[in-house]
């Protein structure tokens, strides 16, 4: 099974979807015009207004469910594992595709809110299978979309997300620091196994008094939650730099020289810096992967460029600066191992750490010793149980496509059950087997996005062309349609 797995995922992660992601996102700046540049201001001003309704949740809310799924496990632990398998020079590919990804995500994002519609529960619904069949009229693609992300959302990757928190809690129970045993020796696999099985249930029960509510509550809770967790994680990044400032120099030398193959001890990881940068910066950000419109299209907006600006501000707050503080507690405190080519050891601090969280929680315990373990389990727990729910969501909308657009109660329940015995599964699980599963569901998801945004980009163009003309107008931008000619975006033509 393992080498099943490993060959499949080594064949949907080739260079050709590397440069398909990177591509796509040059390729939308440079039609957008760099909106993600010029339209920053913008994107900030819309991000913290905006409104809710019976049918939908605010831009806020929105954006908060959206950043629930990007502000998880691949902010901590992702992050490790590019720098462990890429160096440090990860980070910079990772700093340029969520530049990129930023255009991206407002093309997929303005896509989802254009050919949104209303479920017979009267809530707005929408993704990537419901613009794939409306703007594309494939009907086969849009199902092997939903079909996928129902795979993905709901089976593959939470158990990342369950893995995590497991292993940072097991970490803690391991010893007052995450410099010492952290394999399990201490107590016997078994005893730590179970553990994470304790520890997976739990998980699992908080979760379903969440997703039961539905998408009311998973927003209340993720606007809640994400926000106060993001700004305390960055704070805490910007405490160790600060602490630490002495090396900060040497570390952005570091990123820099590797990123482009010219570092004495780097060098020679150049291609694996681009790869494991721009996969893994795409799993943290997941622009251009389909995840972020099935949020966006529950927003309550005027305009679909809105939520659109929105999202691509999401990317930037994501990569920018919560990946980026892992990078920093990571690098700024030289708590990171780095295996090159051939498994040649190249920087090796933590002897016996796996890449993942434990790389965060050593930095941090280096700088603040008795924080370190702590801090980073209980942030990676929100960032990865707020994951978890806006997954569950994401599936659920897929479902509901799948079900003709209706939601039956029995399908739903059955997907519930799944995933939650999924997060139970995950939790006990090695890292590596969940990365595995968790990457595979991705790049299903990416490889079918972004070929289909790539051919359905003209209305969002349209629909930012349209947003700037009427703001320099000095209007509040309202989408019509019918007056740029796009066809099948039944919701807007029965908006009052």
């Amino acid at each position: 099974m393992d080498q099943l797995l490993t060959a499949l995922n080594g064949l949907i992660w080739s260079k050709a979807l590397i440069a398909l992601c990177l591509g796509a996102g040059l390729w939308f700046t440079l039609r957008t015009r760099f909106m993600q540049v010029r339209g920053f201001v913008e994107m900030t001003r819309l991000t913290f207004t905006g409104q809710k309704s019976d049918a939908g949740v605010s831009s806020f809310q929105a954006l908060a469910m959206s950043m629930a799924g990007r502000i998880g496990i691949g902010n901590i632990a992702g992050v490790a594992t590019a720098i462990a398998f890429g160096g440090p020079g990860a980070v910079f590919w990772m700093w340029v595709m969520g530049f990129l990804g930023a255009s991206t995500s407002y093309v997929e994002c303005t896509l989802a809110q254009i050919y949104k519609e209303k479920d017979a529960e009267g809530r707005y619904r929408g993704g990537p299978a419901y613009y794939i069949e409306k703007a594309m009229g494939l009907k086969w693609y849009a199902l092997a979309f939903a079909f996928a992300t129902l795979l993905a959302a709901g089976l593959l990757m939470p158990g990342v997300q369950a893995n995590a928190i497991a292993d940072s809690i097991a970490n803690v129970c391991a010893g007052s620091t995450v410099c010492g045993d952290l394999s399990g020796q201490w107590m016997g696999m078994e005893a730590r196994t179970a553990l994470k099985a304790g520890i997976g249930i739990v998980v699992a029960l908080m979760l379903a008094v969440i997703i039961f509510g539905g998408v009311k509550r998973i927003a209340a809770f993720a606007e809640l939650v994400v926000p106060f967790m993001a700004i305390a994680y960055i704070l805490t990044a910007v405490t160790v730099m600060v602490i630490n400032y002495d090396f900060v120099p040497t570390m952005f030398r570091i990123i820099f020289e590797s990123a482009f193959g010219v570092h004495a001890g780097f060098g020679a990881m150049l291609g694996l810096a681009v790869e494991w940068g721009v996969k893994r910066g795409i799993y943290a950000n997941e622009a251009g992967q389909g995840t972020g419109p099935h949020a966006a299209a529950a927003a309550e907006v005027s305009h679909p460029a809105k939520q659109g600006y929105v999202q691509a501000w999401a990317i930037y707050f994501d990569t920018m600066l919560v990946c980026t503080s892992t990078a920093f507690l990571i690098l700024a405190t030289g708590m990171y191992n780095v295996v090159g080519p051939e498994g040649v050891m190249l920087h090796e601090a933590l002897p016996g750490v796996e890449a993942g969280s434990g790389f965060a929680q050593a930095g941090i315990e280096s700088i603040l010793p008795g924080w370190g373990a702590i801090f980073v389990a209980v942030a990676l727990f929100f960032f990865a149980f707020t994951t978890i729910m806006a997954y569950y969501y994401m599936a659920e909308t897929n479902l509901t496509y799948l079900n003709n657009h209706v939601a039956r109660p029995g399908r739903t329940l059955l997907l519930r059950v799944a995933l939650l015995g999924m997060v139970i599964f995950g939790a006990v699980r090695s890292a590596e087997m969940a990365w595995m599963l968790g990457d595979i569901g991705v790049g299903l998801m990416a490889w079918l996005n972004i070929v289909a945004i790539l051919i359905l980009q003209k209305p969002a163009l349209q629909a930012l062309r349209d947003y700037e003309q009427q703001k320099k107008q000095g209007l509040d931008p309202v989408f019509d349609p019918d007056k740029l000619g796009i066809r099948n975006a039944d919701f807007w033509r029965k908006v009052p």
